[in-house]
């Protein structure tokens, strides 16, 4: 049985890759790719921010609305990127089971 939340991710990394080349004018999606990296990188820290704020208020429709945005700016931001959502699952799996602190403590500065 497929899993809906990651069929909905699929999809959306299918269709902003179908964007890359598209006419900026025509697209919105094609307009951040063409934009890279400056401009996807600028949306998606403008929708961070919108989302923390929306998290400040409590407000869970308003959470939900900014985090499908910032999701969706993420990965625009890893297309033009040329990094995949399996690359970053691949990055979570490994990071499974060990301790955040561990995790953060055995980067390079």
């Amino acid at each position: 049985m497929a899993d809906p939340q990651t069929d909905i991710l699929a999809k959306l990394c299918e269709t902003i890759a179908a964007r890359v080349g598209a006419d900026p004018a025509s697209s919105y999606t094609a307009k951040l790719l063409a934009g890279a990296p400056l401009l996807p990188a600028k949306k998606l820290g403008e929708e961070a921010v919108e989302t923390a704020l929306a998290a400040m208020t409590g407000d869970a429709q308003a959470i939900c609305a900014e985090a499908a945005d910032l999701l969706y700016h993420l990965l625009v931001l890893l297309q033009a990127s040329n990094v995949s959502l399996a690359d970053v699952c691949t990055e979570l799996a490994r990071r499974e089971g060990i301790s955040g602190i561990e995790e953060k403590n055995s980067r390079a500065d």
